[in-house]
C-alpha cells in the first residue's frame, strides 16, 4: 500500500516520539536512583536481569513479551520489574523496526501527543521536581506501551500470547494472595494488606481491579471458545479462582467493576444474532462462579466482613473532600498544577482519575483524558456491535473490561494502572484489523467474528 507523505511523516514522528519516551523514563530511573541508592546486589541483580532480558528478546521476542505481561501481577514500586522488562522489549522494537504505529487509530496518536504536551506545559507549577518527573516519566512510558502493543498484537498467535500471559498472571496472583489470607506460609505478608487480600500491588484496589478483566476474558471463552485451549470446566475454576481474588481484594470499586462489565457482556452476547445459546452459558457460567464464591465465604467466615466493606465507609467523607479540592485547584490554576503534584497539595490522594488530570493538567487535560477514553469506548463498542474481535481476544470482554474500568476511574485513581494501557491497546489494536462487513451482516447489526485475510492496515480516524 502506497502511502502519502503525511502518512510517513506522522509514522516516523511517532517512532521518534517513542524513543523520547524511552530516553525520559531511562532518565527518570537516573534520577530515583541518584536521591535513593539501591544496595550494590540489588543493581546488580537488576543489571543481569536486564542482560538476560535484552538476549531473551532479541532471540525469543514472542516469549519476551510474555515474560513483561505475567510481571504486570507486580507493581509494589515505580518502576515495577515489568516495566523494566518491557522497557527492553520496545527498545528492541525500536530498533528492529517492529514498533508500528500504523495500528493505532492516528486520533489515538494524536491525543496522546496533547495529553503528554499538557503535561510539560503544566510542568511549571511543580512543587516537588522530582516526584513531578517521576510521575510523567511513569505517564510517557505507558503511552508508548499502549502504542507499542497496539501494533504487536496483529495475529492470532501473538494475541494467545498476551491472552495467556495475563490470564496466567491474574490466576497466580489470585491464588497466592487468597491463600496468604488464610495460611501464613513464609512471605504470606507480603499477599495482604489486613484482611484484604493485595497481591504484589500497592493497594488490593488495584489487585481487584487487575483481576476483572481476566474474569471477563474467561466467561467470554468459555461461553464462545477462540483462544484459550482449555476445557470449559478448566476455564469455570480458573474463573472461580479470579472470582475469588477478586472478592477477598474487599475492593467495592472492582466489585462495581465486575458487575458493570459482566452486565454489558450479557447484554452484547445476548444481542449478537444467534447469541441466545451463549448468553445461556454466560449465565451458567456467571451462576457457577458466583455459586463457588458464596461457598467459600461460608467456608473462611467472612461474610461478616464483607457486610462490613458493603457499607459507607467514613473515609469516603474525605474520598469525596479531596477530590471537590481537586476542582478547586483547577479554578486557581488553569494549565493544572503539574504531574504527581496533587498528593503535594492534599494529604489525600485524587481517588478519580478525572479529578487527577483536572487538578494537574488544567480543563484541557481533562477534556483531552474524556475525549480519549470516551473514543475508545465509542471504538469497542463498535467492534462488539459487528463482532469484530482483535485477532480472538473477544470484543464483547474488551467492551466490558473497559466499561467498567471507566466506572472505577471515577473512584480511584488509574491513570497510572497497566492494564488500562494493555485493555485500551488491544481494543485499538481491534479497531484498525483489517475486516469484511457484508450487507447481510450490516442488517443484522450484531455479528459473530469473521476471520480474516491479514493485510496491512491503513491508519483511521
Amino acid at each position: 500500500m502506497v502511502r502519502g507523505p503525511a502518512a510517513l511523516a506522522a509514522r516516523g514522528a511517532g517512532r521518534v516520539a517513542a524513543a523520547a519516551g524511552l530516553l525520559v523514563f531511562a532518565l527518570a530511573i537516573g534520577v530515583v536512583l541518584s536521591r535513593h541508592p539501591p544496595p550494590l546486589a540489588i543493581v546488580l541483580a537488576v543489571g543481569f536481569g536486564l542482560l538476560g532480558t535484552l538476549a531473551l528478546a532479541l532471540g525469543r521476542y514472542d516469549a519476551a513479551v510474555a515474560l513483561g505481561i505475567l510481571l504486570l501481577a507486580a507493581v509494589r514500586f515505580e518502576p515495577a520489574p515489568g516495566d523494566l522488562v518491557l522497557f527492553v522489549v520496545i527498545a528492541v522494537a525500536l530498533v528492529t523496526g517492529r514498533f508500528d504505529l500504523r495500528r493505532v487509530p492516528l486520533v489515538v496518536t494524536m491525543l496522546l501527543s496533547v495529553f503528554l504536551a499538557l503535561n510539560m506545559l503544566a510542568s511549571f507549577e511543580l512543587i516537588d521536581v522530582t516526584r513531578g518527573v517521576t510521575f510523567f516519566a511513569i505517564t510517557f512510558y505507558l503511552a508508548v506501551f499502549g502504542l507499542w502493543l497496539a501494533g504487536y498484537v496483529h495475529s492470532a498467535h501473538r494475541a494467545r500470547v498476551v491472552l495467556r500471559a495475563y490470564v496466567a498472571a491474574a490466576v497466580l496472583s489470585a491464588a497466592v494472595a487468597s491463600l496468604a489470607l488464610f495460611v501464613a506460609f513464609p512471605g504470606h505478608d507480603l499477599f495482604v494488606r489486613g484482611p484484604r487480600a493485595q497481591g504484589l500491588f500497592k493497594d488490593p484496589n488495584v489487585l481487584g481491579s487487575f483481576l476483572v478483566p481476566a474474569a471477563l476474558f474467561l466467561m467470554e471463552e468459555a461461553a464462545a471458545p477462540r483462544l484459550l485451549r482449555f476445557r470449559r470446566s478448566t476455564k469455570l475454576v480458573l474463573l472461580s479462582i479470579v472470582m475469588i481474588g477478586i472478592l477477598f481484594s474487599f475492593s467495592r470499586a472492582a466489585w462495581l467493576n465486575l458487575v458493570v462489565g459482566a452486565v454489558v457482556m450479557f447484554f452484547v452476547l445476548a444481542l449478537r444474532r444467534g447469541g441466545g445459546r451463549r448468553a445461556i452459558v454466560f449465565v451458567v457460567v456467571s451462576l457457577s462462579a458466583t455459586a463457588a464464591l458464596f461457598a467459600v465465604l461460608a467456608v473462611t467466615s467472612s461474610f461478616a466482613f464483607l457486610g462490613e466493606r458493603a457499607r459507607f465507609q467514613t473515609y469516603d467523607v474525605q474520598r469525596f473532600g479531596a477530590q471537590l479540592s481537586g476542582v478547586e485547584l483547577a479554578a486557581r490554576y488553569p494549565l493544572g498544577i503539574g504531574p504527581g503534584q496533587f498528593e503535594q497539595v492534599s494529604p489525600i490522594s485524587a481517588h478519580s482519575t478525572y479529578v487527577r488530570a483536572l487538578s494537574e493538567q488544567g480543563v484541557l487535560g481533562l477534556l483531552v483524558i474524556l475525549a480519549l477514553v470516551l473514543l475508545t469506548l465509542n471504538f469497542a463498542a463498535r467492534n462488539a456491535s459487528i463482532g469484530r474481535d482483535t485477532y480472538g481476544i473477544g470484543s464483547a470482554a474488551l467492551l466490558s473490561a473497559w466499561c467498567g474500568l471507566l466506572a472505577n476511574s471515577i473512584f480511584i485513581d488509574t491513570l497510572h494502572w497497566r492494564h488500562l494501557w494493555l485493555l485500551a491497546a488491544l481494543i485499538w489494536a481491534g479497531t484498525t484489523r483489517p475486516f469484511a462487513v457484508t450487507p447481510r451482516a450490516l442488517r443484522g447489526r450484531s455479528l459473530t467474528p469473521r476471520s480474516t485475510r491479514s493485510e496491512s492496515p491503513a491508519r483511521r480516524w
